[in-house]
């Protein structure tokens, strides 16, 4: 009478292995979606970020507005640098005013004060950050390597406009003041290399 007993325990027993496998798999494979839908998530939200402006991102642009609108705002800009970034990196200006649709310029100097050779790359950011879908450069050195020779200097231009459509959107209506923002990063030291060669080359 005890050996059908053994026996339903153990079918139970094999059942709950074989769920615990399939929960196992599951899980695995869940965990495998999330991981590619994390990979193409940066993409997207690169994307995402350059069509809306979220997060500060702006627009480029190859002509200025095609009309200047009535709106004066002044743009000040804001220069930093990463942790270990020796440069001293700056605006030659604090801020300009103008008015929405008109194209202005503004250069960024950096300077290596360093006995080395350095290779740099520049992020930005607009603040506040729902003015990002309307600022719009036109020149820029953003994600431009740039090559600095010990104690070398550089102007480094940057062309824009704000479009007058700003004007329309009642969220922006208080905006009267947009920040500007750059950061420059060392590039590593295999790829600054690298980019010196490809300079040298260049120049030769």
């Amino acid at each position: 009478m005890t050996e059908p007993a053994n026996d339903s325990r153990s079918d139970r027993s094999s059942t709950g292995n074989n769920r615990n496998r399939r929960l196992v798999f599951a899980c695995v494979g869940v965990v495998g979606m999330m991981l590619a839908a994390s990979y193409a998530a940066v993409p997207l939200y690169d994307l995402f970020c350059r069509v809306t402006g979220y997060g500060g991102t702006t627009q480029q642009a190859d002509t200025g507005a095609d009309h200047v609108g009535k709106r004066m705002v002044t743009v000040q800009f804001d220069a930093n640098v990463a942790r270990g970034m020796p440069w001293e990196f700056k605006p030659v200006q604090r801020e300009i005013k103008l008015l929405t649709g008109e194209t202005g310029i503004a250069f960024y100097r950096a300077t290596n004060n360093t006995d080395r050779t350095i290779v740099g790359t520049a992020t930005f950011n607009v603040t506040p950050l729902k003015v990002g879908y309307y600022f719009n450069k036109i020149e820029c050195f953003c994600f431009t390597e740039q090559v600095l020779a010990p104690g070398q200097s550089v102007d480094m231009p940057v062309q824009f406009f704000v479009d007058p459509e700003m004007e329309d959107d009642r969220n922006a209506d208080e905006v009267k003041l947009i920040t500007l923002s750059y950061t420059f990063f060392e590039r590593p030291p295999e790829q600054a290399a690298s980019s010196t060669i490809q300079m040298s080359a260049v120049q030769q």
